[in-house]
């Protein structure tokens, strides 16, 4: 080859990224299997949503917003962890499957930013994998992008004169009985760059492509390092949920006002919108009984005789 380099990128691909996701999803399963049990079949799906939308946003697929995914995770969480750790007995006063409990859970996933009840875990969390990730994506676009160059070089076209150099210099030998004889390296580099000429242009720009892809590698092992960002989501979950139940008698009663105050608020308006539904209900037929309700008002006359146009007439 005429390239004095290789795409060296420490070991990174895409492959290796893929393989990130998977350990740390199996990583993170495995605490909800082993030590939040109780737990386990319900935040499962939440933890494929989390790390589906991690692998979309490394492969560049989709609009993903790593931070939106982390939270939303957070938010699935704290129901679960409020009602089944922090208070184990209100899940079951409840009934798990009851419409109370999904009211109640819609409730609190509103409520979580506001509560806080994993402290500063998931911001932590969000703000980590949001700068890995982002130089993690970069780098798999680009890795991508060369194995494309990399597949139209494989599917060039030799010339002619190209192929029938390449058969004098393996095959001509054999004519004389040399069968296992090499070509001489001059011989062999000038046919190579004369097969090669059209390719010679690439040069210059793949120098400067494996410079991005080693500045790129550099970001992902360096201070944003992709690698402990992703093995690092169990530790993150782990201290959340034991600083949520650290904080438990504070987070029941944070909790409970601000369930309070959405319950007023929520049923204020619903008592306002079935009021004015009942209100606005009375005029569905307004055009087609405007006649008869402008005769029962004013212009009606409340009398045993009326008018008839000609003449005064009985009712």
């Amino acid at each position: 080859m005429i390239y004095e380099e290789s795409c060296d990128t420490e070991g990174w691909s895409t492959d290796t990224f893929q393989s990130l996701i998977t350990f740390s999803h199996n990583h993170l399963t495995s605490l909800f299997e082993t030590t939040y049990s109780s737990l386990m079949s319900s935040i499962s799906p939440h933890i494929v949503c989390l790390f589906t939308d991690l692998s979309r946003f490394l492969q560049g697929t989709g609009n993903v917003s790593v931070e939106a995914a982390v939270h939303c995770f957070f938010d699935s969480l704290f129901p679960l962890v409020h009602t089944r750790i922090v208070n184990p007995g209100l899940a079951g006063s409840i009934g798990e499957d009851s419409s109370d409990a999904n009211q109640l859970g819609d409730c609190l996933r509103m409520t979580r930013q506001d509560v806080n009840p994993f402290g500063p875990h998931p911001k932590a969390m969000a703000d980590t994998l949001a700068s890995a990730l982002r130089a993690g994506r970069v780098l798999s676009l680009a890795l991508g992008v060369g194995l494309e160059v990399m597949n139209i070089t494989d599917t060039a076209e030799l010339s002619k004169e190209c192929s029938r150099a390449l058969v004098r210099m393996h095959y001509c030998s054999h004519c004389r009985g040399l069968t296992l004889i090499r070509a001489c390296s001059g011989y062999c580099l000038n046919v190579m760059r004369g097969c090669l000429a059209s390719l010679s242009e690439l040069h210059n720009p793949w120098r400067q492509y494996v410079n991005v892809l080693q500045d790129l590698t550099h970001i992902v092992t360096g201070a944003h390092n992709l690698e402990l960002a992703l093995l690092g989501i169990r530790g993150q979950v782990e201290e959340a949920v034991l600083y949520a139940q650290l904080h438990g008698p504070r987070l029941t009663a944070t909790v409970g006002v601000m369930l309070l105050i959405i319950c007023m608020c929520c049923s204020f308006i619903d008592l306002c919108c079935r009021e004015f539904t009942g209100y606005i209900s009375r005029y569905k037929s307004f055009f087609s009984i405007l006649p008869e309700t402008l005769c029962e008002g004013e212009m009606g006359v409340d009398e045993l005789t009326c008018w008839s146009g000609d003449d005064v007439v009985k009712r």
